[in-house]
């Protein structure tokens, strides 16, 4: 029987493993499962005076939930001593004997989601939420510069080839909704075809491979409590080897800008003060050897890709896997990005 108020975290069995792992001493306290969606759980406990982050996949995982998670445990290790902010990686267990899934243990990071809410220092003063978005584009500079073979992490993807599976593959994994019925099909997004066909007919010539986030937005970093710097990117469960700058593309594509419809999600208010896409865009220019003369392609890559994996949510809805309410602004969500993909499809380079 769960001896824990967290679903998924028997308190016994995680002293046990502590324990044996020489992490803290004595009962564990003031356990607490924290927001992260709906795919995984996420728990806040202490021990030894220590705070500590669980994270592990939900009772009910998704096919291949464990694998993801020892790579989240993975990359979070392999970036100790790198100028990238992250929570500090602690230990990770693979043995299903003890939660009944794979799970890592991290510190806890002293800071702030922007997207649950600005503490007075930030919402007070637009200089500093204008550093806050600077402080994302650097942490995306900084991760894209890394050396990922140096840091252990030469088989974890496939980069070869990464950029021209990406249409086909994604208009294959809007195709397998179909299986849900009652979706409407992609045609409530708009034209993805269009989308698919520019990204295929214009490739970018070149690329250098490295780490990617792989969902890199304001709602997957904290910030500091005490200024506008980065506390720490969380969420890494989408990372692999790629093209880096996908990374800089999400952020971009996911922005609020006067360019384009707001998104309804991502909402953090007040907004005046924080640097417009093409200011983003230009920090990113000067601290990165990057070619970023076809930025706009990946700006449309990103609001297909992301656009796509939000209507999955949708489609999941209508079969009853997801609540409705969510699934319908996620559809929401992915109609805007459609077309704030359609509106950069004219810009070939960016100036």
């Amino acid at each position: 029987m769960d001896s824990s108020a967290v679903p998924g975290i028997d308190q016994v069995r995680l002293e046990r493993w502590m324990d044996a792992n020489g992490i803290g001493k004595g009962p564990i306290t003031s356990l607490t499962q924290l927001a992260g969606g709906t795919q995984n759980i996420i728990a806040k406990f202490e021990r030894s005076g220590a705070p500590f982050v669980l994270r592990r996949p939900s009772v009910t995982p998704r096919a291949k939930a464990n694998e993801v998670m020892a790579r989240e445990a993975r990359v979070l290790a392999a970036l100790a001593g790198t100028n990238v902010p992250h929570p500090r990686f602690v230990a990770v267990c693979d043995d299903p004997d003890v939660l009944g899934a794979t799970f890592y243990l991290m510190e806890a990071v002293d800071g702030f989601n922007a997207v649950t809410g600005l503490p007075e220092l930030h919402r007070s003063r637009p200089q500093i939420r204008r550093e806050m978005g600077f402080a994302m584009v650097d942490a995306a500079a900084e991760l894209g510069s890394l050396d990922h073979e140096a840091l252990g992490l030469g088989d974890f993807g496939k980069p070869e080839n990464y950029l021209s599976r990406q249409a086909g593959r994604w208009m294959s994994q809007l195709e397998s909704y179909t299986k849900h019925e009652g979706w409407p099909g992609g045609e409530g997004l708009g034209d993805v075809h269009t989308l698919a066909d520019y990204l295929s007919a214009n490739l970018p010539p070149d690329f250098k491979p490295g780490i990617m986030h792989g969902d890199y937005a304001i709602g997957n970093v904290m910030f500091r409590n005490d200024g506008p710097q980065l506390a720490a990117v969380i969420d890494w469960e989408l990372s692999t080897i790629g093209d880096p700058l996908v990374d800089l593309a999400w952020v971009i594509c996911t922005w609020r800008d006067p360019a384009w419809r707001d998104l309804p999600v991502l909402v953090v208010e007040p907004w005046e003060g924080f640097p417009a896409i093409d200011e983003m865009i230009q920090r990113y220019a000067d601290r990165s050897q990057r070619d970023l003369s076809h930025i706009d392609w990946y700006i449309v890559l990103a609001c297909f890709k992301l656009a796509i994996i939000l209507e999955g949510t949708y489609a999941r809805a209508f079969s009853g896997a997801a609540p409705k309410a969510i699934g319908k602004t996620l559809h929401e969500t992915s109609v805007t990005l459609i077309e704030r993909a359609h509106a950069r499809l004219n810009r070939t380079v960016w100036q």
